[in-house]
């Protein structure tokens, strides 16, 4: 183990190896375990499956990510021991819900239980503005207010936006890569190991989730709850060590908060919208419906994988123009995010009155655009 440590000290992108590995070993019995006990999620109005299906795969993801992260970070292990004990409290909470559909409030709970291991016992919270809104260092009772709204509002964004195959998971491991990466090159070892671990685990659940058939399985609440918490910790971790100028000088990002709002501009935006809009029709903002975004392009006719890769391509879009913006006035890049979000969503929805328009109705359409391109 001496030996090998060192390697993967100044190569952690390896660590993704070992728990996709750990990962795809072990999917197999939990399968098998949710099938034998009947962990699984039967077809109902809300979902678009087929047959009876293992809903447990975030077990999979903690316990490959788990293994991996003690196999290399076991120096640090009692170092982080609260965040650990929060990601095993929001798991339970999670398996929980996919067992027996626990009431909201309840979740709610469950989630902010989760969160005080994390912000209050492990001290990771977001206690600078970076000049948002004209704010830098927080207040410490303001700070953990923010802290435990923002990791609400993550948490269930991405619990929200786990409706077709692979959409949670791959944002995930665009998610996991991009921190990954940037706490590599950083010189964080050990928040580069549980990147790096993340995102392999990420992606068995993701092959097993998309390509398979035989042995397909959902992550549920368990996983999206699970993923929610981890891109807390790693969102959490990317701002304060901008804000203590904790990078070398060449990798610090002025416009920190306004980058990590860009890599998760598609369910945050996508959660804001889809309250908005039910409190606009005179319902509750947590009435379940079918107006989220992966629903809207499951309308014009795309299949799960192709949904889930198109929101993953504009994450990347949305991502390059944060990284490109890194260093101007957060909300600068908080609009400019803001307008992509408003003409993308204003084009889809062209999209979708058109596809639900009769067909003869768009051969008149057709027509009138026709006859108005060939006026001279």
């Amino acid at each position: 183990m001496n030996q090998i440590l060192p390697f993967f000290k100044t190569h952690p992108y390896f660590v993704s190896i070992i728990s996709f590995t750990i990962g795809y070993l072990f999917m197999p019995l939990v399968i098998e375990v949710a099938r034998k006990y009947n962990f699984v999620v039967s077809p109902n109005k809300r979902t678009s499956h087929n047959g009876d299906i293992p809903n447990i795969g975030g077990i999979n993801i903690f316990v490959s990510f788990l293994f991996t992260v003690f196999l290399f970070s076991y120096n640090v292990f009692s170092e982080i021991q609260f965040s650990i004990l929060g990601l095993f409290i929001i798991l339970i909470v999670g398996f929980i819900d996919d067992l027996i559909d626990i009431k909201a409030s309840w979740k709610l709970i469950g989630e902010l239980i989760a969160a005080f291991f994390l912000i209050i016992l492990a001290d990771l919270r977001i206690s600078n503005f970076h000049g948002f809104l004209g704010i830098y260092e927080l207040p410490l009772f303001f700070s953990y207010v923010i802290s435990f709204f923002v990791f609400i509002v993550i948490v269930n964004s991405l619990n929200l936006i786990d409706g077709v195959d692979g959409l949670a998971s791959g944002l995930g491991i665009l998610y996991s890569l991009f921190f990954a990466v940037y706490f590599l090159l950083s010189g964080h070892f050990e928040l580069s190991v549980s990147s790096f671990a993340m995102f392999g685990s990420l992606v068995v659940f993701f092959y097993y989730n998309v390509f398979s058939n035989k042995r397909k399985i959902f992550m549920g609440d368990s996983g999206s709850l699970l993923l929610g918490y981890m891109i807390n910790l790693f969102v959490f971790s990317f701002l304060e060590m901008n804000a203590k100028h904790d990078v070398p000088p060449q990798l610090f990002i002025k416009a920190a908060p306004a980058v990590a709002i860009s890599l998760l501009i598609v369910p945050l935006f996508d959660t804001v919208r889809v309250m908005v809009t039910r409190v606009k029709k005179g319902y509750s903002p947590f009435r379940a419906d079918k107006n989220h975004v992966h629903h809207l392009l499951l309308s014009l006719g795309l299949k799960h994988k192709d949904v889930s890769f198109v929101l993953m391509g504009i994450t990347i879009g949305f991502i390059i123009v944060g990284l490109i913006f890194r260093n101007i006035p957060n909300g600068v890049l908080v609009a400019i995010d803001f307008v992509f979000c408003l003409i993308l969503t204003k084009y889809l929805w062209i999209l979708v009155d058109r596809k639900k328009m009769p067909k003869t109705e768009q051969l008149v359409e057709l027509k009138q655009n026709k006859d108005l391109t060939e006026k001279p």
